[in-house]
C-alpha cells in the first residue's frame, strides 16, 4: 500500500479563483511538494473525471478517486453513507466520517483511513457543524485526517491532538496561491515531502 501522506488536498474547481484551471493549481501544489489529491467533481461525466485523473497522475500525483473508482487512481474515497463492498481492490480506501463512532465502524469494515469533520469552521460549508475540535481525534482506531477549516494555522494542533494527518480544499482551492498554502501546510506538518 502507498503510505498514507500527513497532507491530502480535495479538489472543488467551483472555488477556484476566475480563470484558474483545476489541473494548473494541482500542478503547482504537486511542485511544492504534494503527493496525494482527492478527485471529487463529482458533477463531471465519468469519463471527464477519468481523463482528469489521468492528468492529475500524470503529475507525479497519487490520486484518490472520490465516490467511484477510477483507471488512473491509486486510491478510493467513500461518503459516509457508502458500505466498504465495492469493486475497487486494495488499498488506500477511506470514509468520511462525522463521530468517533463512524470512525470506528469504519475500522470494522476494513477501511485503511478516516475523514473526520467539521474540525473547525469550514468558509468551504458556511453553517456545516458544529466543530468537533482536537479533542475528537484521541484514541481513534484509523489514520485519519482532520478536515474542515484546516489552514497553515491549525493543522499542527490537529496532528498534536491524534489526527494522522489533515486534508484541505478550500484553503487551497480558494488561495491566490495555492502552492504557497500547500508549503506552510507541509512545513506546519513537519514534512516537505512523504514518500510514498
Amino acid at each position: 500500500m502507498t503510505a498514507l501522506p500527513r497532507l491530502l488536498v480535495l479538489t472543488d474547481r467551483s472555488q477556484l479563483p476566475l480563470g484558474r484551471s483545476l489541473v494548473a493549481t494541482i500542478a503547482a501544489c504537486a511542485e511544492a511538494g504534494l503527493t496525494h489529491v482527492v478527485l471529487r467533481e463529482l458533477d463531471e461525466p465519468l469519463e471527464h473525471r477519468a481523463k482528469l485523473a489521468e492528468l492529475l497522475a500524470g503529475l507525479g500525483l497519487n490520486v484518490i478517486a472520490a465516490h467511484t473508482p477510477l483507471p488512473a487512481a491509486v486510491g478510493l474515497h467513500l461518503p459516509a453513507s457508502a458500505s466498504s463492498n465495492t469493486s475497487f481492490v486494495g488499498p488506500p480506501r477511506g470514509r468520511s466520517c462525522h463521530s468517533a463512532t463512524e470512525v470506528a465502524r469504519a475500522a470494522e469494515e476494513g477501511f485503511d483511513y478516516a475523514m473526520l469533520s467539521p474540525y473547525a469552521l469550514t468558509e468551504s460549508k458556511p453553517g456545516y457543524g458544529p466543530p468537533l475540535g482536537p479533542e475528537a481525534f484521541g484514541d481513534l482506531p484509523l489514520p485519519t485526517y482532520a478536515l474542515g477549516g484546516i489552514t497553515p494555522d491549525n493543522a499542527a494542533a490537529a496532528v498534536a491532538a491524534g489526527a494522522h494527518g489533515v486534508a484541505v480544499m478550500g484553503a487551497v482551492m480558494r488561495a491566490e496561491e495555492p502552492a504557497a498554502v500547500v508549503r506552510d501546510l507541509l512545513a506546519a506538518l513537519g514534512t516537505t515531502a512523504v514518500t510514498s
